[in-house]
């Protein structure tokens, strides 16, 4: 039957009203029009026709960031989100313009793009296709969208992005620093850092209304820009860390509102920073290492460039460039001086030292006296390029007051900040001039209450300030940071009060995106229950190593941005934060460590090279993180951009295995690292790393159009797991490398004959419970244990293997009072105290990659498409231990929530899908008559499609929408 309108009115079946998914209003507005005649029905068309128009666009972005300045990608990637109050609405095409200035946009003009109406669902990944762009330019855009019904959406608001300086022409800057000083005693022995320089200038501007002042800055080492008395910028550890001699980042700043009328003063304020400063462990090491520190230079640098436009036209620049020089080339008129103040040391690793004393009180203003003040040197140009930062900078995220304040010994003065993060410390004070207050900085405390810092190896992780002596003063380090719970406080005149300390987290701007609840957690004890504390330090430990490259640790001294760890928590991280430029910028990073003969290094950005300077697991990390960026955000271009160096790798690995297809473990390999138990063999874990990278090649290659290579790497996987299965696999699905960790990756890798696949499964399963519920994988294996066993129908195990709280596993740590993911399983015991403090970090985020889990299965929420342009919810109900969870994931489409209760017998399940994505939804319970949305029977329900009843699950097919459904009697008495 079904629903007809004629000139004489509505016919109406309210069955098939039903079956055609109408929602109740819209019944009664067809029902109204129908009482009307044909006049109400244009009447229910109109409303019909303005509720549609409720569609629009938001967040519009530019290369993964919001109205970046400064690019240097000419056909630069336009994103957007939909939104709509309407279920199922979905974009069907969109424009977009892009204009020279706001006005003409405002007018609707896009004299330099305009792509017309654009027959596409595409929301994300849509390149610049319009005029030529050129350095300096700035341009506006806008967008707009048809749904469904082909009505278009109003324009969005406006947005826009700046070029950087696109040519080697465009720079007239030069570098320029200023000696401080050199180490004369031995490296190895002694550390040494030399104060900052600070270096200035003064300008005097034209008599006319400014449109536009730009800063483009870089360093070799690490800069604070300062302009008439004022810090430029908020960001941190500018220009970030590369290989200095590949490329090296500029930052730009728009300075519009810094400028004055007549004089000013520009300033800068320089550090060794990753450049010229210590990395690693290298003083660890004196017989194995050349250097302590300057990799890649032995003083840093400035590259400065202010360029001020005029409304009628004029350009007025302002540029770095030596006083020899100046005097070489007549027509540079700046005259820039230096000196030192008072930051006397700086390091990432070491700390920094401040003497108030020797503050320069209006330096960076105009008209200060610099008279006495040294002419800065030319600097060499460094090997590397000069781009723009393609990233998100380092900045202050948030404040942390101590809870605890403690005494262990006389004039010693311990700050708890409550949780083991990654930042500085303000320090408030008042004393006499010449008080010199020393602040230390560790993740845990000994039993007789002092500050355990002997994970620190190295690393001096020491600040000093020295008072000037006049009223309160505050004071927050430049160019050091600390990964640390606990601050001790030693030379402080008299007793310092709870607020003399205020933590500041700091990490690379990395929005949070992801969020989970669990109802019914297993109480501790704590102030958190055991899976949402386990949750909270997987969030503190990723955002305090993710500080510009994706580090091991923020603590000790290495802080390295190691392949491996990156590798297998990558996924948990795209669910957890928008890491999209973050890891944009850090492919780069790792294609720059590649070594010559193919192989991507342990660590990137690589400070020094050792012989062999790779491990399967790690770097395999070349073919592994460009794979889950695609898969996050549908990012294509960056295997376009990394598809060659991924070939070399792979053409590595092929030339290492031979005819037999099975890759050695060879290279400084590190194995499942850190496992308990029994060891996996190396060997195996590079063949089984070898297969999977041929997997995600052939997908990779299918996805940028390279056919032919899909097919070889396809071909290529067949081959590798024919030899693997040969000797690995026994014909009853046992491993003949018999561990948790070699079931789990063989199965996750599909290196499994499907006919043996669920004995595997069984077999491992069978591990787990004989171990007594508790792990025994490494870095490695971790990440696949529990996806594999849910997978297979071990749902049950999987969360007795969360829960569990017995060594090892992951809520032993929490109920040892963790507050981030420890480096080993063993960083702490309860028998033993601290564990080895050469290699023991309480600050390490592989392990929990757990958190993948919690958001795939245990919440349900997956993409099936790269991009979540079609997503699954499919939560693990049936034997979960928790009441319920809440889950919510912004994707690069929009937010994504996924709520489930048990209600007795009865399951609810709450779901939001953003408009224009398609979702599957997996209801538990075995017959679809049981189940409903809203208040009627799911099928009927609008915009809810019925697929079909299978594995415990009813599955429906809905579009964007706020979802409600109940499962009756769904689980068991």
């Amino acid at each position: 039957m079904l629903i007809s309108w004629s000139n004489r009115g509505l016919s109406v079946n309210v069955s098939s009203i039903f079956s055609a998914r109408y929602s109740l209003i819209t019944l009664l507005t067809l029902v109204l029009a129908g009482c009307g005649g044909s006049g109400s029905l244009k009447q229910a068309n109109n409303s019909l026709k303005k509720a549609a128009l409720s569609m629009n666009t938001s967040e519009l972005r530019v290369e993964y960031r919001v109205n970046p300045l400064g690019i240097d990608i000419v056909k630069p990637r336009h994103s957007w989100i939909v939104n709509s109050s309407s279920r199922s609405d979905i974009q069907t095409a969109y424009q977009i313009l892009a204009a020279s200035s706001p006005e003409l946009l405002a007018r609707d003009k896009g004299d330099l793009w305009d792509t017309g109406k654009v027959k596409s669902s595409a929301t994300n990944q849509i390149a610049y296709a319009g005029k030529n762009l050129q350095s300096r330019m700035r341009v506006y855009w806008k967008v707009r969208v048809w749904d469904r019904y082909g009505r278009v959406s109003p324009w969005s608001e406006t947005a826009f992005w700046s070029m950087g300086l696109l040519n080697f022409s465009d720079w007239e800057a030069d570098w320029i620093g200023f000696d401080t000083g050199y180490q004369k005693t031995d490296p190895f022995k002694e550390v040494y850092m030399a104060p900052s320089p600070y270096i200035r200038t003064e300008f005097k501007t034209k008599n006319k209304k400014i449109k536009h002042a730009m800063l483009y800055t870089s360093a070799m080492g690490l800069f604070e820009m300062r302009l008439n008395g004022k810090r430029v910028g908020e960001d941190y550890f500018t220009p970030g860390w590369t290989d200095y001699d590949d490329r090296i980042y500029y930052f730009t700043y728009d300075v519009t509102e810094n400028i004055r009328d007549g004089a000013n003063a520009l300033g800068a304020i320089l550090s060794d920073g990753w450049f010229s400063g210590y990395v690693g462990y290298s003083m660890l090491f004196p017989n194995d290492m050349e250097r302590t520190k300057g990799f890649w230079g032995d003083r840093p640098g400035l590259l400065t460039q202010l360029e001020i436009e005029y409304e009628d036209g004029e350009r007025q620049t302002v540029s770095t460039v030596s006083d020899r020089h100046r005097k070489i080339h007549t027509h540079k008129k700046d005259v820039w001086k230096a000196s030192t103040g008072p930051v006397r040391e700086s390091d990432i690793l070491m700390g920094e030292t401040y003497d108030a004393r020797k503050e320069i009180n209006g330096w960076d203003e105009p008209g200060y006296n610099d008279s006495k003040w040294k002419n800065v040197r030319y600097r060499m140009n460094p090997l590397g390029a000069v781009e723009a930062y393609p990233g998100v900078p380092v900045r202050k995220q948030y404040e942390l007051t101590p809870k605890k304040r403690t005494s262990p010994k006389k004039g010693v003065y311990i700050f708890d900040l409550g949780k083991n993060f990654a930042g500085i410390v303000r320090l408030k004070v008042k004393g006499k001039a010449g008080t010199k207050i020393k602040l230390r900085f560790g993740e845990m405390l000994h039993q007789d209450g002092t500050l355990m810092t002997e994970n620190l190896r190295s690393a001096r992780v020491t600040n000093y300030y020295i008072l000037k002596g006049k009223g309160e003063e505050i004071w927050e380090p430049q160019f050091t940071y600390h990964g640390f719970q606990f601050v001790e406080v030693s030379g402080y005149p008299g007793e310092p009060s709870m607020d003399a300390v205020t933590g500041i987290v700091m990490n690379s701007e990395t929005p949070q995106v992801g969020e989970l609840k669990f109802y019914g957690d297993k109480d501790w004890g704590g102030e958190r229950p055991l899976v949402t504390q386990l949750f909270e330090n997987i969030k503190t430990t990723q955002f305090a190593n993710f500080f510009d490259v994706p580090t091991d640790c923020p603590q000790r001294d290495e802080r390295l941005g190691w392949t491996g760890d990156a590798q297998v928590y990558i996924r948990t991280s795209a669910y957890i934060a928008d890491v999209s430029a973050f890891f944009t910028k850090w492919i780069r990073d790792l294609r720059d460590a590649q070594r010559w003969y193919g192989a991507y290094a342990t660590v990137a950005p690589m400070p020094y090279s050792r012989v062999y300077e790779y491990s399967p697991g790690w770097t395999d990390a070349g073919v592994i993180i460009p794979y889950m960026v695609y898969q996050a955000y549908g990012d294509t271009r960056m295997l376009e951009e990394h598809w060659q160096s991924m070939t070399k790798f792979m053409e590595f690995q092929a030339d290492a295995a031979g005819d037999d297809y099975l890759r050695p473990g060879a290279g400084r390999n590190y194995g499942d690292w850190l496992a308990v138990g029994h060891q996996t063999d190396k060997d195996f874990l590079a063949s089984a790393y070898y297969g999977y990278d041929a997997q995600l090649m052939s997908e990779m290659a299918a996805a940028i159009g390279k056919s032919a290579e899909a097919k070889k790497y396809a071909k290529l996987f067949s081959n590798i797991k024919n030899a693997f299965v040969k000797k690995y696999i026994a014909e009853d699905g046992t491993m003949l490398e018999d561990s948790q960790t070699a079931y789990a990756m063989a199965l996750a890798m599909n290196l499994y004959p499907e006919k043996l696949a669920a004995a595997g499964a069984k077999k491992l399963a069978e591990k787990v419970r004989a171990n007594g519920d508790r792990l025994a994988t490494g870095f490695l294996g971790v990440r696949h244990l529990l996806p594999v066993l849910s997978q297979y129908g071990y749902e049950d195990l999987s969360y007795d293997l969360l829960l569990q709280t017995e060594y090892p596993s992951w809520g032993y740590e929490v109920v040892n009072g963790a507050t981030s993911i420890w480096e080993r399983w063993n960083s702490y015991t309860v028998e033993n105290g601290f564990m080895n403090p050469a290699m023991n970090s309480f600050s390490h985020y592989a392990y929990g990659s757990v958190g993948e889990w919690m958001f795939s299965d245990a919440a349900g929420i997956d993409a099936i498409t790269p991009g979540y342009e079609k997503i699954e919810i499919k939560p693990l109900i049936q034997s979960s231990p928790f009441r319920g969870i809440t889950a919510q994931h912004k994707s690069i489409r929009g937010m994504i929530k996924a709520e489930w209760r048990k209600e007795a017998r009865d399951v609810l399940l709450n779901v939001t899908v953003p408009a224009n994505v398609e979702a599957m939804i997996y209801v538990p319970g075995e017959k679809e008559a049981f189940i409903s949305e809203g208040a009627i029977r799911a099928s009927m329900a609008e915009g809810v499609e019925y697929l079909r009843a299978e594995n415990g699950y009813v599955i429906y097919k809905v579009g964007g929408g706020d979802y409600r459904f109940r499962s009756t009697a769904a689980l068991p008495n």
